[in-house]
């Protein structure tokens, strides 16, 4: 008969922790399970249209290429005169803004709002060739990255399915309680023995384990990243995000529109100036004047609010976050009053707009779009694996048994009441990830009442 070697100390003390955190193990397989399970479908659904989502921009270039490309020419107009011949073929609404051509064979953008038949948060964008002055076409525009109508439409199934604010419930479930299920299944794979996690030479459900597991491991950064940057624009813990950032003094900071000149007597705003955009100086100087601080294309003019208002001239170019600087000028004298550089921004606003652009696959471009694809095929597979290996618990036939309940009640209360505290806060901040699990272990308690009365009336 032979003895075991002892344990070093190493083992001695992994085994240690292996035993305080044992308690724990039920309570998160049934957590991922039935978390999986229930909120499945959502992920599902914004899997499919994040896919789609992260194709549209190339979709867009091919689909609106008459509007946004032209032959490239010599020497572009003056960006006054394009903006009169967009006028000139749309006299209706006001303009909003004007984004000159950014590089050679691109149209320049003039956006009118205000336009009957278009969504009052949407713009109507006025494509203009900048060599020509000859309009290549007009198309509803929405956001700050200029989506055209496929995008927009793409980009609306993916927030809301087209279901307006209570449409946004399902996709704030799903940033909601991804990052759970996905630090959930972490746990699980890495508390697994290492012979079990392999996938080579096995079959059926722990096959299926194994490629769900895999996946899952290599994927769950990224799973982690889009909940939690989802969230920042989400209905109700976007809001508390907002207010946390402004109460720690870390809101997006905006250039400052005040002149020093009070009223500009004949250059009034856009609306009472029967819609057109030279006000003072003019469009071109202002653009001067910009550029003269160093602001490089793309760019977009904003015209002034009001009499008392300046010009804002501000870079649009996402996926070079350092191109995030605006001035504002005065129409009176074509003067810049002031100035926002992204580098002085706050960390946490400048951490928002680097992680709201990454999520929506501007950030880095077609690189960016290929990894939110990859993200979202991985995503679809994880689900259906998901869903496969709930079958197979049954060998076919059924669900199979459920998972025992009560995993919670057998966690010691040094690791059971930090836990409660915790999802109590989170909860709070992030709603539609505190109600479920309160609604769920209301159910769970409520289930194993009765069945424990059942059993002593039995």
């Amino acid at each position: 008969m032979t003895t075991a070697p002892p344990a070093t100390p190493a083992e001695a003390s992994r085994r240690a922790a292996r035993g305080r955190w044992a308690p724990l193990r039920p309570l998160v397989l049934r957590l991922h399970f039935y978390a999986g399970v229930l909120v499945a479908p959502f992920l599902l659904v914004a899997a499919v249209t994040g896919l789609l989502y992260a194709g549209s921009f190339q979709a867009e270039r091919l689909v609106y290429g008459h509007e946004l490309t032209v032959p490239a020419g010599g020497r572009a107009l003056p960006v006054s005169d394009q903006v009169t011949a967009a006028r000139e073929a749309h006299p209706e609404g006001t303009v909003a803004a004007v984004r000159p051509a950014p590089e050679a064979g691109a149209t320049t953008r003039v956006l009118l709002a205000g336009v009957e038949g278009v969504d009052a948060e949407h713009t109507l964008a006025v494509f203009v060739d900048p060599y020509t002055g000859t309009v290549r076409g007009a198309l509803e525009q929405y956001g700050a990255t200029g989506a055209l109508p496929l995008r927009t439409w793409i980009d609306e199934l993916h927030r809301d399915l087209h279901l307006g604010e209570t449409g946004r419930l399902y996709s704030e479930l799903a940033a909601s309680w991804l990052w759970v299920i996905a630090g959930g299944g972490l746990v699980l794979w890495f508390s697994r023995r290492r012979a079990l996690r392999r996938v080579r030479g096995t079959g059926g459900r722990r096959r299926t384990l194994g490629l769900h597991g895999t996946v899952g491991v290599w994927t769950a950064a990224g799973f982690l990243f889009l909940s939690a940057t989802g969230l920042t624009w989400s209905a109700y813990a976007g809001a508390n995000i907002d207010e946390l950032r402004t109460s720690l003094g870390q809101a997006t900071p905006s250039v400052s529109t005040a002149t020093a000149g009070g009223d500009h007597a004949g250059h009034g705003p856009a609306a009472s100036a029967g819609g057109t955009v030279e006000h003072g100086v003019g469009l071109d100087r202002v653009l001067a004047a910009a550029r003269a601080k160093g602001l490089g294309d793309p760019v977009e003019i904003v015209p002034p609010a009001d009499a008392d208002s300046a010009y804002v001239v501000r870079q649009i170019q996402r996926s070079r976050p350092e191109k995030q600087d605006a001035v504002a000028v005065d129409p009176a004298t074509g003067q810049v009053t002031d100035e926002l550089r992204f580098a002085d921004h706050p960390l946490l606003a400048k951490l928002t707009r680097w992680g709201i652009d990454l999520h929506t696959g501007v950030l880095f471009g077609l690189v960016n779009q290929i990894a939110l694809a990859l993200l979202a095929l991985a995503l679809i597979l994880l689900v259906v694996w998901g869903y496969r290996m709930w079958w197979q618990r049954g060998r076919g036939t059924a669900f199979g048994p459920p998972i025992p309940r009560g995993a919670w009640a057998d966690v010691p209360p040094y690791l059971l009441v930090p836990a409660l505290a915790a999802v109590a806060v989170l909860g709070w901040f992030v709603p539609l990830l505190g109600i479920p699990p309160a609604c769920f272990l209301a159910v769970d308690v409520l289930l194993g009442e009765i069945a424990h009365r059942r059993g002593r009336r039995a």
